[in-house]
């Protein structure tokens, strides 16, 4: 065993304090690390959902894939991030993260305070207690939590991504990512 294999491996576990689609039992959890202004890291997510839809209307399981997102911001490249890591965590905090994620991966564009406050009114979420969230900076915790994950596991810039443990290196394609993953399954069969 190499000196660096332990920075191909997640070293924390996917929890149910992480942000997640689908079930953390299931045969393939792929960890993302990213943050909603790197243009890679949305190509990578688009991807990745993608795979997930082609996995469930397979014949597959239903629940073969589990999704985990956690947070991860060079704050010097991306200088926007950070205000849209806790805009997506206040959404959380209304139930709507994954809504929130959405929208923000498909403007990337337009992450300065104003559109956050837009996103958040076009989801419905309670304006004042979001804004309230993010000004007394209540998810800032939770978000360094998620970047320290990724540093101990090596993760040094997004977009990372785990395959059940195991940090995948190869091309950002869909031939390569979906045969990584049908792999990571079988494994587990």
């Amino acid at each position: 065993m190499n000196q660096n294999s332990h920075l191909n491996q997640l070293f924390v576990p996917p929890s149910q304090s992480d942000r997640y689609q689908g079930m953390l039992n299931a045969p393939v959890i792929l960890v993302e690390y990213g943050n909603y202004e790197c243009l890679q890291f949305r190509e990578m997510h688009q991807l990745i959902q993608a795979i997930v839809q082609d996995f469930n209307s397979g014949l597959t399981e239903k629940n073969s894939i589990c999704v985990v997102f956690r947070h991860f911001i060079e704050h010097s490249i991306y200088p926007q991030a950070q205000k849209a890591a806790e805009a997506a965590e206040a959404a959380g905090a209304q139930g709507q993260f994954w809504q929130m994620h959405e929208m923000l991966l498909n403007h990337q564009e337009a992450l300065g305070n104003g559109y956050l406050v837009e996103y958040a009114n076009h989801l419905g979420l309670d304006i004042y207690k979001f804004l309230q969230d993010i000004s007394k900076q209540v998810h800032v915790d939770r978000i360094n939590q998620d970047i320290e994950s990724g540093r101990q596991s090596g993760v040094v810039t997004a977009p990372s991504l785990f395959i059940n443990g195991i940090r995948y290196r190869a091309h950002w394609n869909m031939e390569q990512l979906m045969a990584a993953i049908i792999a990571a399954s079988n494994e587990v069969l």
